[in-house]
């Protein structure tokens, strides 16, 4: 079986875990005979520098229109996304059109204020970094904001709480999309105590 194809978007200001985390752990998740599970890509506006949150300077691999086609799709936060990218309409058609043709649409802390501007979060449940839950909840009142949780699981959309629970998210998609030996093998590697937590609460 090839590689699930794996984009991660990366803008200006993004924080730098909630990208990092899930590049770390899809990027070492393997099967039983050492083979990747997924084939990993940046994905930015442009392929120029982007100075990410506290100063990181990253290039993407891909920019909006010449990326792979793409199985899994990963939204990170910041500041970047919360107030910038979220006002950018080419960002936001470029969302739109991907969680047409992705099977996994994920976002990582406020990230989720992108997939709600775009109404991808109506009537679900969600989740977003515990300094914004009312913020989205004031914002987008038809979302159910989940609190306490590392992440919630709305089978085609998935959204993550802050920075850190990217990781524990992406355990999770390891474990859902393939099996939980290839999550915890990846933990292993990591060194990343997952405890089997293979649910949404904390």
């Amino acid at each position: 079986m090839p590689p699930l194809q794996l984009g991660i978007f990366i803008f200006p200001e993004v924080e730098v875990l909630d990208f990092a985390g899930p590049y770390e752990v899809f990027s070492l998740a393997e099967n039983e005979v050492g083979e990747k599970l997924f084939q990993v890509h940046t994905i930015g506006e442009t392929t120029e520098m982007i100075k990410a949150r506290n100063g990181l300077q990253i290039a993407t691999d891909y920019t909006f229109n010449d990326h792979p086609e793409l199985d899994v799709l990963i939204i990170p936060g910041g500041h970047g996304a919360r107030v910038l990218e979220v006002k950018k309409q080419k960002t936001l058609d470029w969302i739109q059109s991907q969680s047409q043709k992705v099977d996994i649409l994920a976002s990582v802390c406020t990230g989720a204020f992108l997939l709600a501007k775009l109404g991808l979060l109506d009537q679900k449940n969600a989740t977003t970094h515990w300094a914004h839950y009312s913020e989205l909840e004031d914002q987008y009142p038809s979302i159910e904001v989940q609190r306490n949780v590392k992440f919630v699981d709305e089978g085609k959309i998935i959204t993550a709480g802050g920075i850190s629970a990217g990781i524990n998210m992406s355990f999770y998609l390891v474990s859902r999309l393939f099996d939980k030996r290839a999550a915890q093998q990846t933990a292993k590697r990591m060194e990343y105590d997952i405890q089997l937590t293979m649910n949404s609460e904390q």
